[in-house]
């Protein structure tokens, strides 16, 4: 079992913009740790249902190795008692690439959720695992892979999608066409050869465990940066970031129109050209026609964090608004408010270490408050910040290292003073 160690990560709250920020005085934000039932382990996912349920889920390290995939329901403001997915020696545990868990829409005992596991003895020679609960997660189905290629290779950076109250949508990288030469894996030395590229792919999922709608999204993709998903009215929308025959990698989306796939398009023209992959993928979020999407990149070679917005369901993106300070090291997350704002997270470098930001903006782009909450770990391990949305709190999740390594929670909420 492979696993890259996890240092001090934490969960950012944060969005800013190029302007001052508006002062709110009717507000103030209000955060709270939550007690989490993560007793060693990490890579700690959030996910609110549609029936407002919010879930965390992490990978437990049982021992030297094997690990767990456990979650938790939020009962009363408070995690309540873990219950266990899967486990197993033989997974593929990795920083930047994690398991996760999602309800159907409108009935939380129809769950699905997914790890990655082992196929062959290459180091990135692994499958994606679903398995799904008819109960609310007490007993699991024995799990079964959405690609079937039946080939030795990376698939992984998973996003799921619940779409209808029978359907959740599933999409990854697919590696099944990098074989023949050595495959380029996610490291920090990015000069790997290729046999082919790594392509976008998704399927649809039933309670059942029937696949249909099978797809290939895109057939050139960066090999191991983080795929997204949201819905809009028109079906699915995914980010992703592409790869050209030029490497120019930047970041794509490729959504669903009337039941058809459209061809990919760029959200901007970034022409960020590296050899390798960033390991830096990008988040998108919808609310009714309206689309954000939020990535770092660096066609300067200096990193920038950016946000646009489409008002049309991704048909069109405005021109992006760099929100960083000169620094970012991008592991971005986004979320969408009740009243059409937007939350935006990143790390921001800082001469000794990196910080943690908190900022709230208007889609318009007028940030109306800014904040740093933490300082960490500028190493790339610091890991990727996860956030939730419910009644207009923050759930945010992170790892945290110092004798043990574990998931710590916790909830921002804005208060009249």
């Amino acid at each position: 079992m492979l696993r890259t160690t996890i240092y001090t990560c934490t969960l950012l709250l944060v969005w800013a913009c190029q302007s001052e920020p508006t002062q709110k005085a009717s507000t103030s934000p209000v955060i709270q740790s939550l007690a989490t039932p993560c007793q060693e382990g990490g890579e700690g996912r959030l996910f609110t249902s549609s029936n407002g349920e919010v879930y965390l889920s992490w990978v437990e390290f049982l021992n030297d190795s094997t690990d767990a995939l456990r979650f938790a329901r939020l009962e009363d403001g408070q995690w309540g008692t873990p219950q266990e997915i899967a486990q197993g020696a033989d997974w593929f545990v990795n920083w930047a690439d994690f398991p996760a868990l999602v309800t159907y829409p409108g009935n939380d005992q129809k769950m699905v959720a997914h790890w990655l596991q082992m196929r062959a003895e290459g180091t990135y020679d692994y499958d994606v695992h679903l398995s799904q609960s008819q109960d609310g997660g007490q007993t699991w189905s024995p799990s079964f892979i959405p690609h079937r290629d039946s080939i030795a290779a990376e698939h992984g950076f998973v996003s799921m999608l619940p779409i209808s109250e029978q359907q959740v949508f599933v999409t990854w990288l697919d590696g099944r066409n990098t074989k023949g030469d050595e495959h380029e894996a996610p490291s920090d030395d990015h000069g790997h050869g290729h046999g082919g590229a790594m392509t976008l792919r998704a399927a649809v999922v039933d309670p059942a465990g029937a696949l249909s709608q099978e797809a290939e999204l895109d057939a050139r993709v960066c090999d191991c940066c983080q795929t997204s998903a949201a819905l809009t009215p028109n079906g699915p929308i995914v980010a992703y970031r592409d790869r050209s025959e030029e490497e120019i990698r930047d970041i794509y989306i490729v959504r669903q129109v009337a039941g058809q796939w459209q061809a990919p398009t760029a959200v901007h023209q970034d022409n960020w050209k590296i050899a390798g992959c960033p390991v830096n993928g990008p988040v998108i979020k919808a609310q009714g026609n309206n689309v954000a999407v939020a990535w770092f990149t660096a066609p300067e070679g200096k990193g920038e964090v950016k946000i646009a917005c489409s008002t049309d369901q991704g048909a069109n993106f405005s021109e992006p608004i760099r929100i960083d300070h000169g620094l970012p090291l991008g592991r971005v997350g986004l979320a969408f408010t009740k009243d059409q704002k937007l939350i935006l997270t990143w790390v921001e470098q800082t001469e000794e270490a990196a910080e943690i930001r908190l900022a709230r903006v208007s889609l318009q782009g007028e940030k109306e408050e800014e904040l740093v909450l933490a300082e960490v770990e500028a190493s790339r391990q610091s890991g990727f910040p996860v956030i939730t949305m419910h009644d207009d709190k923050v759930y945010f999740a992170y790892t945290q290292v110092d004798s043990l390594t574990r998931v710590v929670s916790g909830v921002v909420e804005w208060k009249n003073k």
